[in-house]
């Protein structure tokens, strides 16, 4: 008996099937590109991420081999909704999280609510990335679209449709809509009517980790997957990666090193003080049973050093290509030991907490003749870090403190980048057994639902180990401290001027 988890982001979707010790025995990935179509605008073309998750799961269910799937269950991103219609066709691209066209939306709920009432209900603080504000964007500027519009669906309720199941979602990607009440648990009748946005518009929404049926027999068939595979409802990414990485008491926190980076710490009951709302913190459901989450994020982190790849490393690439090597591990290859004094703000697509600005610009500052490549990589990397740190400070004063961070997703690969994670933010930063761990989460979810394990306490007790840890070095820390200090001034410093360029 195996286990799969689907993973769908924002750059790509990958499925690993894990046996119930947490092997890996198979693991298949596709990449997609994000669409531009306007400044500010981030899309999905929908046809091709289907196409992603099909073909993920084809490869990773081949290659287990010998020890069928029996559970298959979804990590994936937020706020991103796609518009279809009652055969199912797409009315629009998806819209993705980072996407700022619906700032007016957004603050249009200063007048109709008040932020704060809107944070009381939906645990929000007012911001265009939430699914409530892109639909009612769409209702707005396409109305001929919305007209048309069946449901507006998140990705895994997508995909439980596309594979013949009905429309499901799950409490935590609920959450991440502004239209869930999270104390309730349901879709909240004040927000959505003082949006003019009917609920019917939204999947049925349950907790993780109930069992949405047994995918039917035609999809298996046409996927690879035997017949009488149970679909479990799963959860929103950054709270799946925390469940992934053993993060189910408070006081745990995980760090997810993906195209956004994320912190997720956990909570036995929800917090909604002012300085959560200060800070632009949130509280939603966890995907661990009966408790809370809060996230502070970057938007743009490996999406930053995917930039660079794109646009400045032809030769990395090209020596990637002839050697066999990642194109990462070349690009992170000797970067320079000690602080490099470059600040670059990684605000490449708006930042994320604690300001949550939609309309912030990347910022360089320190540059000079004696900055080649790899100073600038590694400016890259404390930008970064600097934005982890930040957050890490400002969770403090909202009274969530964080003594060590487990590390996980792609980033976490890179020793040298979690040694100066450690350097710069002072905290130990460990790595686990597994770095996909939104995957593994969605393989405990599976496991639980499955009977393969008692609990989702007993599935982290068998699936998460810790593996290395990384101690900040006192005299570089001391030295980042001090750049630290000029780095938390840059932004505010320098908003006005940057935000001109949007």
């Amino acid at each position: 008996m195996s286990l799969m988890g689907i993973d769908v982001g924002s750059t790509g979707t990958k499925a690993v099937v894990f046996d119930l010790e947490g092997n890996q025995l198979a693991a298949s990935y596709r990449e997609y590109p994000e669409l531009h179509p306007r400044p500010g605008w981030i899309e999905l073309e929908p046809q091709r991420v289907w196409d992603a998750v099909r073909a993920v799961i084809g490869e990773a269910a081949a290659k287990a081999g010998g020890d069928p799937v029996q559970a298959l269950s979804i990590s994936a991103l937020g706020e991103s909704f796609t518009s279809i219609d009652q055969d199912g066709n797409y009315l629009h691209n998806t819209i993705t999280s980072p996407d700022n066209r619906c700032v007016s939306q957004a603050e249009s709920w200063r007048e109709r609510l008040g932020e704060l009432a809107v944070f009381r209900i939906t645990g929000m603080p007012l911001h265009p990335s939430f699914t409530l504000n892109k639909i009612m964007w769409l209702r707005d500027e396409m109305p001929d679209v919305y007209r048309k519009t069946w449901k507006c669906l998140l990705w895994p309720d997508m995909i439980w449709y596309k594979l013949g199941l009905e429309p499901t979602t799950d409490h935590t990607l609920a959450g991440r809509t502004m239209a869930f009440d999270i104390v309730k648990k349901q879709w909240s009748e004040t927000m959505l009517s003082a949006a003019d946005v009917s609920p019917e518009l939204f999947a049925t929404a349950v907790a993780s980790g109930t069992v949405l049926g047994e995918i039917p027999a035609a999809a298996c068939e046409e996927l690879g997957l035997p017949r009488g595979v149970v679909a479990v409802a799963s959860g929103h990414d950054q709270p799946m990666n925390a469940l992934g990485a053993g993060v189910i008491r408070e006081g745990m926190a995980v760090d997810g090193m993906g195209t956004v980076e994320c912190i997720t710490v956990a909570f036995d009951e929800p917090v909604l003080n002012e300085g959560m709302l200060r800070n632009n913190f949130c509280c939603y459901p966890h995907a661990a049973p009966d408790m809370y989450a809060s996230l502070a994020f970057t938007y743009s982190s490996g999406s930053v050093l995917r930039w660079y790849r794109d646009n400045f490393a032809s030769a990395e690439m090209a020596e990637a290509q002839q050697s066999g090597q990642d194109v990462y591990d070349i690009i992170l290859s000797n970067l320079p030991d000690e602080p490099t004094g470059v600040f670059l703000v990684p605000y490449f697509a708006g930042s994320g907490t604690p300001y949550l600005d939609p309309l912030a610009k990347g910022v360089i500052i320190g540059l000079d003749l004696s900055v080649d490549k790899k100073r600038f990589v590694k400016a890259i990397l404390e930008g970064i870090c600097y934005e982890l740190h930040l957050n890490v400070s400002r969770l403090a004063e909202a009274g969530i403190a964080i003594d060590r961070l487990r590390a996980t997703g792609g980033g976490s690969k890179s020793a040298y980048w979690l040694q100066l994670k450690a350097d710069i933010t002072g905290k130990e930063v460990v790595t686990l057994n597994v770095t996909e761990s939104g995957c593994q989460a969605g393989a405990m979810l599976g496991g639980v639902a499955t009977g393969a394990y008692a609990s989702v306490a007993e599935a982290v007790d068998v699936l998460v180990k810790e593996r290395s840890s990384f101690s900040p070095d006192p005299k570089r820390h001391a030295r980042y401290q001090e750049l630290f200090a000029t780095y938390r001034d840059v932004w505010p410093q320098v908003r006005d001027l940057a935000r001109r360029s949007a």
